[in-house]
């Protein structure tokens, strides 16, 4: 992950992505295919995410605002809302420490959930949006 951000070809694609799904609710093979050589392994699980309504945008009074995304196992990861930060393990080894991948699938699932408008809303307090960031079950 270059300088921080996403490649420029993952961002191309997650416009894709919101162009075509906001006209016909739908991602095209092609599209999905493309998803798939850019992300690899962390696309089907993400869709799945991402189907299940799994990614909760949770804001508060004072304009801070993050993403909690509910993992095939059920643990909730909080990923911070440029979507490039999760605490899980795959994205502390596999993108950080690795290299290997541009994003964990909880980031992905934050990233396509953004792009088809499909996530969650929540309004919490400023101390509970405090509690939520200390929250170790939510930190790991």
């Amino acid at each position: 992950m270059a300088s921080g951000q996403l490649g420029t070809v993952a961002t191309q694609l997650l416009l894709e992505v919101k162009h075509l799904y906001s006209r016909n609710s739908y991602l095209s093979d092609d599209l999905l295919s493309a998803l798939q050589d850019v992300f690899g392994t962390s696309l089907l699980a993400s869709l799945d995410i991402v189907d299940r309504k799994g990614v909760t945008h949770v804001t508060c009074p004072s304009g801070r605002h993050l993403y909690l995304v509910v993992g095939s196992s059920g643990r909730l990861y909080t990923c911070l809302p440029s979507g490039l930060y999760c605490p899980c393990s795959f994205f502390t080894y596999a993108t950080l420490m690795r290299g290997e991948s541009l994003v964990c699938k909880h980031v992905l699932a934050v990233q396509l959930s953004q792009a088809m408008g499909t996530f969650q809303h929540l309004t919490v307090s400023d101390e509970e949006l405090v509690g939520l960031l200390m929250n170790k079950d939510t930190a790991q």
